[in-house]
Order: structure tokens, then C-alpha cells, then sequence
């Protein structure tokens, strides 16, 4: 797509800090970081959302992060974990599939929050969902 920030990266029309590249994915540093390290792995096909991401894209992507990104962010800056986020539609700034990676450190103040007075009874849900 002309008009895609994370196409033109790929394409190199936007310089990047790429820390790992194959055929089917670039992974790169994101530029407004939640943690030292974090990663935006990005498809090299533009696809708008996980609903219209082929899953071979998807299950390469997690092997990626499992095999290598994991690996490499425990050694290199020595984090305790990582989270990952993926948004779809809704909370979604940047309208191309990609994952955030999120090295976790003790006390980095990046943990998820939650207010908990605006959900509906667990029960209520759960008769929704059943």
C-alpha cells in the first residue's frame, strides 16, 4: 500500500533500526519503545489485521520470536520475559499486521492496566460466551 508507514519501511523508503530480516518478515526497533528493546515484527506483504493474515505467516512469525528474537533479548539485555501485544481493528494505530515484542524487566512499569469498574460480572460474560 502507498499510503502504509510499515510498507514503506520494507520497501527502505523509510530507514529503519532492523535487527532481523528473512523473506517473510522484518523485525525492527520501535521507534516509541514501552521497554529497552522492544520490537515491531512486521510481514513483508501488507496485510491489514490477523483476520486476513495467511497462517503460515502468523505461525512463522511466533517461531521467529521463539527461536531467535526470545533468545537473542535474554542474552543481549539480559530481560526477564517478554509480552506480546497484537491489535486488531479497534486500538489498532498502524492498519499492517505486526506484533509487538516487549522485553520485560523487574520494575519497568510497562505491566498492562487494567480498571476493573469497567467490567460486567464474570457470570454475566461468561453466559455470553458459553
Amino acid at each position: 500500500m502507498k499510503d502504509c508507514i510499515f510498507c514503506k519501511i520494507i520497501e527502505g523508503e523509510i530507514p529503519s533500526r532492523t535487527v532481523y530480516e528473512d523473506d517473510v518478515i522484518k523485525v525492527i526497533m520501535n521507534i516509541n519503545p514501552a521497554t529497552n528493546g522492544h520490537l515491531l515484527i512486521i510481514p513483508k506483504e501488507h496485510y491489514e489485521n490477523i483476520f486476513d493474515t495467511p497462517e503460515d505467516v502468523i505461525q512463522h512469525s511466533l517461531q521467529v520470536i521463539k527461536k531467535t528474537l526470545y533468545p537473542t533479548l535474554k542474552e543481549k539485555l539480559q530481560c526477564g520475559g517478554i509480552s506480546l501485544a497484537q491489535n486488531n481493528e479497534l486500538g489498532q494505530e498502524i492498519k499492517h499486521y505486526h506484533i509487538h515484542v516487549i522485553p520485560r524487566y523487574p520494575e519497568d512499569n510497562a505491566d498492562f492496566q487494567y480498571d476493573k469498574t469497567k467490567v460486567d460480572d464474570l457470570d454475566i460474560i461468561f453466559d455470553k460466551l458459553k
